[in-house]
C-alpha cells in the first residue's frame, strides 16, 4: 500500500452538489472555488444535508464524496476557521 500524498487545500476545486428532487425550489448548482479549503467549508457549513448527501468535490484528479469532504474538514491540516458547533439541546436555565 502506497502512502497517501499530502492534500493541498490551496488548489482550486469544483463542488458538484446532489440535486434535490423532492423539493420545488432549486438546490445548489455546480460551483467552482479558488481553493479546496473554501469548497470544503462551503460544503460542510452552507449546503443543506440533503444536498451534501450525494455531492462530490473534484480537486485536480481526485474526487471526494460526502465522507471524504467531512474527513478533509475535520483534518488537523484544514487551514480555515470552522464554524462553532451550536448546542441544539434546550437550555436548562430557560425553564
Amino acid at each position: 500500500m502506497r502512502p497517501l500524498r499530502p492534500f493541498n487545500f490551496n488548489t482550486s476545486a469544483e463542488l458538484f452538489p446532489a440535486a434535490i428532487r423532492k423539493k420545488k425550489r432549486a438546490g445548489f448548482a455546480y460551483r467552482r472555488f479558488g481553493t479546496a479549503a473554501e469548497a470544503v467549508r462551503f460544503a460542510m457549513e452552507e449546503l443543506p444535508s440533503d444536498s451534501l448527501n450525494g455531492a462530490y468535490l473534484q480537486v485536480e484528479e481526485a474526487r471526494f464524496d460526502q465522507n471524504g469532504i467531512r474527513t478533509l474538514y475535520e483534518s488537523e491540516a484544514f487551514p480555515l476557521p470552522r464554524r462553532a458547533v451550536e448546542d441544539k439541546a434546550p437550555d436548562a436555565d430557560a425553564a
